[in-house]
C-alpha cells in the first residue's frame, strides 16, 4: 500500500506532492553524490531554480474532514522513505519501508508530528519546534515538522514561527495544516507553497471505510452520507454506538422548539451532551496521563501515592492543561452537533427548492418533509443562517449556553 492510499479523493493534490518527492529524492542523492555539505546546499539551490517541485514549506488547506492531515503526514513519509524501488524509477512513498512506517505510525527520528487538544498554540511550544527543526536529519534525508494546527498558533507563536520559515535549515521541511489560508498569518502563507484540498466525495469515503476498515458497505455508505464525506467522522459514526445516539439526539431538536421552553431545554440538553462527550475523552486520557506523571515523578508504592517534594507543579500543570483540553473538546462536540443542524436545514433546503440530490439525513426524512412544508425557503435560509452564527460566537469565547439558547430561539422565530 503507498502512503498516498489514506489520501481519499484527493488526486491532483497528491500528484503534486508525488511529484515534489521524487524531486526531493533527486535533491537527497545529488547531496550524497557531492559528499559535501556546501555542494549539497548548491545542490538544493539549484534545484529550486531548475522548476523542483519542492519547496521548504508548505501549506495544506481545506474543510473539516478533507484530510489535510493526513496529506501532510504522507508527504512526509514519501520525503522520508528508503525502498530500494526508487533507485529503478519508482516513486518515493512505498508505504512499506522503515522511512514510510516509522513516519506515519509516528516514531521516526526526523519527522515531527504537533497537533493540540487545546485552544491554542503558544510561544514556548513554537519555539521548541523552531529549535528542533534547526537540527540536521539524523537518517541524513530531511527533517519535517508537520504542524497539524497551524490555525490555533498565537499571534506571538505565529511571529516566532515566521523567521523559521523564512530562513530554514538546509534540510528542513516545514508542512502547516489550517482549514484556510486566511487562518495563517499573512507573512507566513507568502512563504509557503499552498495546496487546497476539497471535501472528498461520498463514494470515496465509504470506499475507504469499507476496504481499510472492514465496515459493512451499507453502513459505510450512510455514515459518508451523514457526515457528508468527512472521513474522520464517517469513520466513528459507523463504529461508535454513542456517536449515532448523540447525532440522533441533535436530529431531533429541529422538531423541539415549538415553543420557548422547549427551545431551553433543547439548549440545555445539547450542552449536556457536549459535556457528557468531554467527560468521556477526560476518563479515556486523563486517568492515564496522571498515573504515568505520577510515575515518572517517582511517587512510590506503599506510600499513599504521595508525590516528592518540588514536583506538585508539575501535577498542577498537567491538571490545568487537561481543564483546558476539556474546554476544547466541548466546544468541539458543539460545534459537530452544529454541523449536523445545518446538514438538517440544507436537506429542508433542498426538498423546498425541489432538488434531486441525495439527502445526507434520509433516516429523519418525516422531519424533513413535515419541516419543508411548514415554512419557506426564506425561513430555512434565516435558520442556517442562525445556527451559522451561534458557531462564530463560539468561536468568539461567547458563553456557550448563551450561544445555543438564542440560536434554538432563533429556529423557532426563523
Amino acid at each position: 500500500m503507498a502512503v498516498w492510499d489514506d489520501v481519499v479523493g484527493q488526486e491532483r493534490v497528491t500528484a503534486q506532492l508525488a511529484a515534489a518527492a521524487r524531486d526531493a529524492d533527486a535533491v537527497v542523492a545529488a547531496e550524497a553524490a557531492a559528499r559535501e555539505a556546501a555542494a549539497g546546499e548548491v545542490a538544493a539551490a539549484a534545484a529550486e531554480r531548475t522548476g523542483s517541485q519542492m519547496t521548504h514549506a508548505w501549506l495544506f488547506t481545506g474543510p473539516p474532514g478533507s484530510g489535510r492531515a493526513a496529506a501532510a503526514r504522507a508527504f512526509a513519509a514519501a520525503l522520508q522513505c528508503v525502498s530500494p524501488d526508487r533507485a529503478l524509477g519508482g516513486a518515493p512513498g512505498c508505504g512499506f519501508c522503515d522511512g514510510c512506517h516509522t513516519t506515519l505510525i509516528g516514531t521516526h527520528a526526523d519527522v515531527e508530528i504537533v497537533r493540540t487538544d487545546l485552544l491554542s498554540i503558544g510561544v514556548k511550544e513554537t519555539r521548541d519546534l523552531v529549535r528542533r527543526a534547526s537540527l540536521s536529519p539524523a537518517g541524513g534525508r530531511w527533517q519535517v515538522i508537520v504542524l497539524e494546527d497551524a490555525d490555533r498558533l498565537t499571534e506571538g507563536a505565529g511571529n516566532v514561527l515566521l523567521k523559521a520559515v523564512e530562513e530554514p535549515a538546509p534540510r528542513t521541511v516545514w508542512l502547516l495544516c489550517a482549514p484556510s489560508i486566511e487562518d495563517v498569518l499573512p507573512t507566513i502563507r507568502s512563504r509557503c507553497r499552498h495546496l487546497s484540498l476539497r471535501t472528498p466525495p461520498v463514494a470515496a469515503v465509504a470506499d475507504v471505510l469499507v476496504r481499510r476498515d472492514g465496515i459493512d458497505p451499507e453502513a459505510a455508505d450512510r455514515a459518508a452520507r451523514a457526515t457528508q464525506g468527512h472521513i474522520d467522522r464517517a469513520r466513528r459514526l459507523a463504529t461508535d454506538e454513542r456517536a449515532r445516539a448523540r447525532r440522533a439526539a441533535v436530529l431531533k431538536l429541529p422538531l423541539r422548539v415549538d415553543d420557548i421552553v422547549g427551545c431551553l431545554k433543547a439548549a440545555q440538553e445539547l450542552i449536556d451532551a457536549a459535556g457528557e462527550d468531554a467527560k468521556q475523552v477526560a476518563e479515556e486520557i486523563d486517568a492515564k496521563e496522571t498515573e504515568e506523571l505520577r510515575a515518572a515523578l517517582g511517587a512510590a508504592a506503599g506510600t499513599g501515592g504521595r508525590l516528592p517534594r518540588g514536583t506538585a507543579g508539575a501535577m498542577k500543570e498537567l491538571q490545568d492543561k487537561q481543564k483546558r483540553r476539556a474546554t476544547r473538546t466541548q466546544r468541539d462536540s458543539l460545534d459537530l452537533a452544529l454541523v449536523d443542524l445545518t446538514a438538517f436545514y440544507r436537506d429542508v433546503l433542498a426538498l423546498q427548492m425541489g432538488a434531486t440530490v441525495p439527502l445526507a439525513n434520509d433516516e429523519v426524512g418525516d422531519g424533513l418533509r413535515r419541516i419543508a412544508g411548514n415554512s419557506t425557503p426564506e425561513r430555512t435560509l434565516r435558520r442556517i443562517e442562525a445556527v451559522i452564527a451561534c458557531r462564530e460566537a463560539l468561536e468568539r469565547n461567547v458563553a456557550p449556553l448563551l450561544a445555543v439558547e438564542a440560536m434554538t430561539v432563533a429556529l423557532r422565530a426563523g
